[in-house]
């Protein structure tokens, strides 16, 4: 499905996002994110071995909510699935998205040696309280 011009301007923004996951017993694991996208899908960049990307391996639904950093309470809630993980340009990517949320470089919090992921989510739904 098409992602709503509002929900690609929110992406664009440095916008807090946060991903739901399925634990294997079904029970939901959330994070906070950096997002960002291809103009198509929801673009998120991770660590190799995080419980999310674990998650993502044995279940790929997910979803997001994606709120105005000036206005919280104007949000985009998404549904749908991973459909792709890759370490392709994923150090990049977070380079980019340091720019985006930090103003400068990205800091490396867990150290250079982890291996980098860029998740791209494909949207199945996408619902906002004020659209």
């Amino acid at each position: 499905m098409e992602l709503p011009e509002e929900l690609l301007a929110l992406l664009r923004q440095p916008s807090p996002c946060f991903v739901a996951t399925l634990m294997p017993d079904g029970s939901p694991q959330l994070t906070q994110t950096w997002v960002d996208t291809d103009g198509t899908h929801v673009l998120i960049n991770t660590v190799a071995g995080f419980q999310k990307v674990r998650n993502m391996e044995r279940d790929r639904r997910v979803a997001l909510n994606v709120a105005d950093p000036a206005d919280v309470s104007r949000y985009y809630e998404v549904r749908g699935r991973v459909v792709d993980v890759t370490t392709d340009g994923a150090s990049e990517h977070i380079e980019e998205l340091a720019q985006k949320y930090l103003g400068g470089p990205y800091p490396w919090f867990g150290g250079r040696d982890q291996t980098r992921l860029r998740v791209t989510i494909a949207a199945d739904r996408v619902t906002s309280p004020r659209g």
